[in-house]
């Protein structure tokens, strides 16, 4: 189908939203959380300096590594690329404000929240990474995508209908709602985990890293264990769409959300005996935001499916 200008700014945002949660992966993956230590500044600066002797006097310099500090950077420029292209959207939208309303709704919801987020992210710098902000910073985002998702689905719904019999439709509802819930349950763990990790990292005297998910306790036997809920719910998913539709792009969605599942299972054992090596961080947080974002245009799809009579 082609596009408008509305549906190419949207997706670009969409990916772009996505990109940033890989940049955030590998801030956290790389410990350069802080790299910046104040807000919206860095070292008091707008573009911060490449070496120590650079630092205005206010800031120690052991605060400073230049890698962490332009990581993180790099991080809240993107932000701010986001930001821009949020408010363009929301722009963009006003031209559905008569033949579908929820385009601009949903839209003005994401422009909303991303001016919270920004917020967010600063006081998660003041507070020195606190964990139950970083998790809801983590949230937002997906919530963010989610609404993006969601105008971009209603924008091109004429262009993204599916045919499903009842009883396939009800099932495929319930089971995949059941999955989206209990993926955002295992974020919601997973990003504990990490920062149980952070504060580990940052003592005076650090264990070795191998050492550190053994030392979480319950919370991460409680984050693996669940992964099987993940894994059970998924491949019910995976059976309805592969085998209960005669729909292509069912068909395809589901079996892309049960590749991503054992994808995240494969880096999470990864993390778990390999002593967390930083690109299966990486991996393992952009697996769980496409997870998520497919999830929820799977149940989009679906509850907005045209029923169909059963083959005989």
């Amino acid at each position: 189908m082609e596009l408008n200008r509305y549906q190419k700014v949207a997706l670009t945002t969409v990916g772009a939203t996505i990109f940033l949660i890989f940049v955030g992966g590998l801030v956290r993956a790389s410990g350069a959380g802080l790299g910046c230590p104040d807000w919206p500044k860095c070292f008091g600066m707008w573009i911060p300096p490449t070496a120590a002797s650079d630092l205005p006097s206010q800031f120690d310099v052991s605060q400073f590594n230049v890698f962490k500090t332009w990581t993180e950077y790099v991080n809240r420029l993107i932000g701010v690329v986001i930001g821009l292209l949020i408010t363009a959207t929301f722009a963009f939208s006003f031209r559905y404000r008569k033949t579908e309303s929820a385009v601009l709704y949903s839209s003005a919801l994401a422009f909303v929240l991303v001016l919270v987020q920004g917020w967010l992210g600063g006081q998660v710098v003041k507070t020195g990474l606190n964990e139950w902000l970083i998790t809801l910073h983590m949230l937002l985002a997906m919530i963010i995508m989610m609404s993006l998702i969601y105008a971009v689905f209603k924008a091109s719904a004429k262009d993204l209908t599916v045919e499903l019999t009842s009883n396939t439709n009800k099932l495929l509802v319930i089971v995949v709602i059941a999955l989206l819930v209990s993926t955002f349950v295992q974020l919601v763990m997973g990003t504990q985990v990490r920062e149980m990790i952070d504060v580990l990292r940052n003592l005076a005297d650090s264990p070795p890293r191998e050492t550190w998910i053994s030392r979480i306790g319950l919370i991460d036997e409680v984050h693996r264990s669940f992964s099987w809920v993940i894994l059970i719910t998924g491949a019910g998913v995976f059976y309805l769409s592969r085998w209960w539709t005669q729909s292509n792009m069912i068909k395809k969605i589901g079996t892309a959300v049960f590749g991503l599942i054992l994808l995240q299972i494969v880096t999470g054992v990864g993390l778990y005996y390999l002593g967390l090596p930083p690109v299966y961080q990486v991996v393992h947080l952009t697996g769980i935001a496409f997870l998520i974002g497919l999830e929820f245009l799977m149940l989009l799809l679906v509850v907005n499916s045209h029923e169909t009579l059963p083959s005989v």
